[in-house]
């Protein structure tokens, strides 16, 4: 049978996107044969959100937070309500298509299987904005933005360093053990990497299905918005706090060295002062991180694993040595 699935989808100012795209999310839903549920996180929308969703979609669970919280904790509040053995997280921007949940089923057979995620295209289908990760480090710091798929097609075994925010489907027991997204990264921004470093970690493998796709409304996403200071410093910060929780060993006390080299000094010279704010908000956040490493530490003895980051590397790597794969 079918794993049951719920769909999350947070939603902010995203009126447009839900009337354009919601309308593909029944349809994949209702062609996986299988139950589901869809739900709808209003995160303090100032357009007329909630009362579309009301009038036309009554079929769709709405929570609504009591004020604009961010990503992390609009993401959290529909984990903790969805009833399936499967989550769906996915993105009011994705356009899914009608087959998408087709190629993906099979990862749950294995109790391992964190989660998977599909091949994000462009609306013009143009290229691959999103594919499976290699995890390496860039000098101290663990990076995971250099983008490959196996050219079988077949592959069941391709594995990824996270799993997108825009669209994994996840294991609901393992996804609620994590206790979701880490709320320390909000408003936005690497929380995603985060949670599949967290799942590695405690030896649940991430996935990428090359023949599941869906469609990414470019415009719809906080990053078309990088240029806004605000978002650069809150991005930078949140870089900072994710080496802060996963970095151990030579790698952790040599990295303060590499930001103040290879990051402060550079931008602070080209005039981005910002980047001062963004250190400065990371050092704020040293109990939150510590707080996060401790509850990681907990959930690894609880599940007798010794994985680190290194690990997850070799695992991964390992994995990409005896397969014909394309890099992007």
């Amino acid at each position: 049978m079918q794993k049951r699935v719920s769909i999350v989808i947070p939603n902010y100012n995203g009126r447009h996107l839900l009337e354009k795209y919601l309308p593909s999310v029944f349809i994949a839903a209702e062609n996986a044969n299988t139950e589901f549920e869809i739900i709808v996180i209003d995160d303090g929308s100032k357009d007329d959100s909630i009362s579309f969703i009301r009038e036309n979609y009554r079929n769709v669970k709405l929570l609504i937070n009591d004020q604009n919280r961010g990503f992390s904790y609009t993401c959290n509040h529909g984990i903790r309500e969805a009833k399936y053995e499967l989550i769906l997280l996915l993105n009011s921007d994705v356009k899914l298509t009608p087959n998408y949940f087709d190629h993906q089923w099979k990862y749950f057979d294995q109790p391992d299987t964190f989660g998977v995620m599909a091949r994000i295209m462009s609306f013009d289908e143009s290229r691959i904005e999103d594919a499976a990760r290699l995890l390496y480090y860039g000098g101290c710091r663990i990076k995971a933005n250099k983008f490959y798929y196996s050219e079988n097609p077949e592959d069941e075994s391709v594995y990824t360093a996270y799993l997108s925010g825009a669209n994994a489907l996840v294991d609901a027991q393992k996804l609620k053990e994590l206790g979701g997204f880490d709320e320390i990264y909000s408003p936005f921004s690497s929380e995603d990497f985060d949670l599949s470093l967290r799942a590695w970690q405690l030896g649940w493998k991430c996935y990428y299905e090359h023949r599941a796709f869906c469609f990414h409304h470019v415009s719809g996403s906080t990053k078309t918005q990088i240029k806004s200071n605000f978002i650069k410093k809150i991005y930078y910060r949140n870089r900072y706090i994710l080496q802060g929780i996963h970095l151990q060993g030579l790698r952790k006390l040599f990295y303060p060295l590499q930001q103040v080299f290879t990051e402060l000094i550079p931008k602070l010279l080209t005039g981005k002062t910002w980047v001062l704010e963004s250190y400065r908000d990371y050092l704020a956040h040293r109990d939150r991180i510590h707080a996060s490493k401790a509850k990681l530490g907990v959930l690894k003895q609880k599940y007798n694993s010794d994985l680190n980051i290194s690990d997850v590397m070799t695992i991964i790597n390992q994995s990409v040595s005896n397969k014909n794969i394309k890099r992007l």
